[in-house]
């Protein structure tokens, strides 16, 4: 009985004496550059914390909630969708948020389609070829869901020619791009860097919708993990614009700053699920 006491004991106090944090990330652009873009904070907080950093790399959206609830990472940066969800599943607590070079602090889902083409809504899309990008996107599938859903569509499989997840935004504005899909959805910031190391997407791409904002990917952890480290994490963060390092590093990672990012921020993610009419409490499990 003493050895489970003790064993117990040395269990509950892991975190406090971690030596390393597993960080997932989403694969919102192609896998190398997403992982490129993160490691420069990671870099950063290396440094300032104390404390390796470990980023994840996960092939799929839904994976990083599967890996979380096999407790084999310690926090990560949670799209909007999967963010919300994991606050509601796995008591996820974020701490903050990028603020875009823009200077907002969210994003929009897009419908996209060609220049010249002939779709103004949901009615030109009838026998079309439409692309996606994840079934736990905010931008990807949850505003095209709402938006269908409004629009009287309720059997994507029926209505259009042909449909089709990309894995990832950079992937899916390329599908529209080169006819591979007549109309697809994407995430704002994502479509405005792909824009910008690109010209022909801006000049090639018509955005006829847009969602309402949601926030920005937000860093969050588990619930366990130590306070005083949650607490430096938040301050390493916050403090980031305020020196010259830090402000490299932000420039690299292409955002002004960092801000809080309390859960309450996730309510549109919740009115968006509630008009696409799927419940995210078990929504999860079903996928």
């Amino acid at each position: 009985m003493r050895f489970i006491v003790i064993l117990l004991f040395i269990l509950a106090s892991f975190d406090l004496h971690a030596e390393e944090l597993k960080i997932g990330l989403i694969p919102e652009q192609n896998i190398f550059t997403q992982k490129e873009r993160y490691s420069y904070l990671s870099q950063y907080i290396e440094k300032e914390v104390g404390i390796k950093i470990n980023l994840v790399m996960l092939p799929r959206y839904g994976n990083i909630l599967e890996q979380f609830e096999l407790a084999h990472l310690d926090g990560a940066f949670w799209g909007s969708l999967t963010g919300a969800i994991a606050v509601i599943r796995f008591n996820v607590e974020t701490i903050v948020r990028p603020v875009n070079l823009d200077g907002t602090t969210t994003y929009r889902g897009y419908m996209i389609v060609r220049k010249g083409s002939k779709i103004k809504d949901a009615r030109d899309m009838k026998g079309k070829k439409l692309v996606l990008v994840d079934p736990f996107t905010t931008a990807g599938y949850l505003f095209p869901r709402a938006y269908f859903r409004k629009s009287g569509v309720e059997n994507i499989d029926t209505y259009f020619k042909s449909y089709y997840f990309a894995g990832s935004h950079d992937a899916a504005i390329y599908a529209v791009l080169e006819g591979k899909a007549d109309v697809g959805f994407v995430k704002s910031t994502v479509f405005q860097i792909v824009s910008a190391r690109d010209p022909q997407v801006a000049q090639r791409i018509l955005i006829l919708k847009k969602s309402p904002p949601v926030p920005s990917n937000a860093f969050g952890t588990k619930v366990s993990l130590d306070k005083k480290l949650k607490e430096t994490l938040r301050k390493t963060f916050l403090a980031m614009h305020e020196t010259p390092t830090g402000k490299e590093t932000l420039a690299k990672f292409q955002a002004l700053k960092f801000i809080p990012s309390p859960v309450t921020d996730y309510k549109p993610v919740y009115e968006m699920a509630r008009e696409a009419g799927i419940e995210l409490k078990s929504y999860y499990l079903n996928k």
